[in-house]
């Protein structure tokens, strides 16, 4: 037993001496299949990605357009008193920062109820349509128009002074009441009283539109008492 313990020592030793190792054991494997079931799965990662990628970009839009439509006035093509507050929040923000100035509208059209109880509501609708057209004219790519609700409007202008501003309240009660319509063979007129407020640094919402609101309601009846 001692010697065949000392014949298995003294191999050992001859291999440490000479380096060897034992060759490890390979995995037979056949040339070509172990890449393809990886380089499928990629191809499927990259098209479901694709696809994820492709109905995320439609439920943007999707948001985008009933974001868009929740702020129009249906009926005018022009922003509700939601998209309206937006934009004029975001203003007042812009002049804060940048110490712009500029001027907030509050229109009220004159003698439409008459219209809509003589001639029914497909006539005052006609009215309001004609009347944001109108006021759509008379401002800039970079202004922006509004309905605050039934026959009120809302404008927004950008870098006018106190004077101008007033200017231009005068110009929009004048292009409003020199529109006409004819319902049932009748001639039928209208009219529109503006209140002002400008926006300046110290401006806040709800504060601007109390004081265009106020100017409004001051000057509708300043026209009422001209009127006689």
């Amino acid at each position: 037993m001692k010697k065949k313990a000392g014949v298995k020592a003294s191999k050992a030793a001859k291999r440490r001496k000479s380096g060897r190792k034992a060759a490890p054991r390979r995995a037979s494997a056949t040339p070509g299949r172990s890449s393809a079931p990886n380089a499928a799965g990629s191809d499927e990662a990259r098209a479901a990605l694709r696809k994820l990628r492709r109905q995320l970009a439609t439920a943007r839009a999707e948001i985008e357009r009933l974001n868009a439509a929740a702020e129009t006035d249906y009926l005018l093509d022009i922003l509700n008193r939601r998209g309206f507050e937006r934009e004029l929040r975001r203003s007042i923000a812009f002049i804060k920062r940048y110490s712009a100035r500029g001027a907030l509208f509050v229109l009220d059209v004159d003698r439409l109820k008459p219209i809509n109880d003589t001639f029914g509501h497909a006539a005052g609708d006609r009215v309001l349509q004609e009347i944001a057209q109108t006021l759509t004219k008379q401002i800039r790519a970079s202004d922006v128009i509004g309905r605050l609700g039934g026959d009120e409007f809302a404008v927004l202008l950008w870098n006018l002074s106190e004077t101008d501003a007033r200017a231009k309240a005068a110009v929009l009660e004048q292009a409003v009441d020199a529109l006409g319509f004819r319902f049932g063979g009748s001639e039928v007129r209208i009219g529109a009283s503006v209140g002002m407020a400008i926006l300046d640094t110290h401006s806040d919402l709800r504060t601007v539109l109390e004081q265009a609101d106020s100017a409004m309601y001051a000057r509708k009846a300043q026209r009422r008492h001209e009127a006689g």
